[in-house]
């Protein structure tokens, strides 16, 4: 789903500054112009979620589109060339971007609204290491299990799953690109997991 390149050091460090136990959690929200999308990121995908935050918090995302579009499957972004001019780059991943080591043990199933990372194919990425910044959200209502066990599942939606479906409802090229411009800017926010299951009924 994804071209990248080169190896990452260092991820064990930035896992182990997650702590499974605590009362806290922080929410994600993906900013559009159709509206917002809000997600949670899973413990048991330490690299993952740590990576994602540490990228959402930053601002790094912010600019970045959604820049391929396949309705009744997905909808995928976070390459930064897609801030630049130049479409045809989108989706390839800057030169010598590191990746993360598969955390498929986890186990989580590509359900409506998971949150995975892109990676190369197999042929080329046996390890099916991710790419460390490209990701996408599964926008097929039953679920793209076929995937399952192939790509790391890292996260998952807990509001604004209407706003996949109109994303993927844009007109898009040959593609499947969208014809504009489809930009993100993301914040996190720390709240205590009660409160999340409150304000979005999503049961730890």
């Amino acid at each position: 789903m994804a071209l990248v390149l080169g190896l990452l050091l260092g991820w064990p460090a930035l896992a182990a500054k997650n702590p499974k136990h605590s009362k806290k959690d922080e929410v994600v929200t993906i900013s559009t112009s159709l509206g917002d999308i809000r997600l949670i990121l899973f413990s048991d995908t330490p690299l993952h979620r740590a990576n994602f935050l540490k990228k959402a918090a930053s601002g790094y995302y912010n600019g970045t589109t959604f820049h391929r579009v396949i309705p009744n499957f997905m909808v995928q972004g976070g390459d930064p060339n897609s801030k630049d001019a130049d479409p045809n780059n989108d989706g390839q991943g800057p030169a010598g971007d590191p990746t993360i080591p598969a955390e498929l043990a986890a186990g989580h199933r590509h359900d409506y609204g998971a949150v995975a990372a892109a990676r190369q194919a197999d042929f080329m990425n046996p390890q099916r290491a991710s790419n460390s910044s490209q990701f996408y959200i599964v926008e097929n209502h039953q679920g793209t299990h076929f995937l399952d066990g192939q790509y790391t599942v890292f996260g998952q939606v807990i509001q604004g799953q209407d706003i996949l479906d109109k994303i993927a409802a844009l007109p898009r090229d040959g593609r499947d690109r969208p014809t504009t411009d489809f930009r993100m800017t993301m914040r996190v926010e720390k709240l205590k997991k009660k409160k999340i299951s409150e304000l979005y009924g999503y049961k730890y």
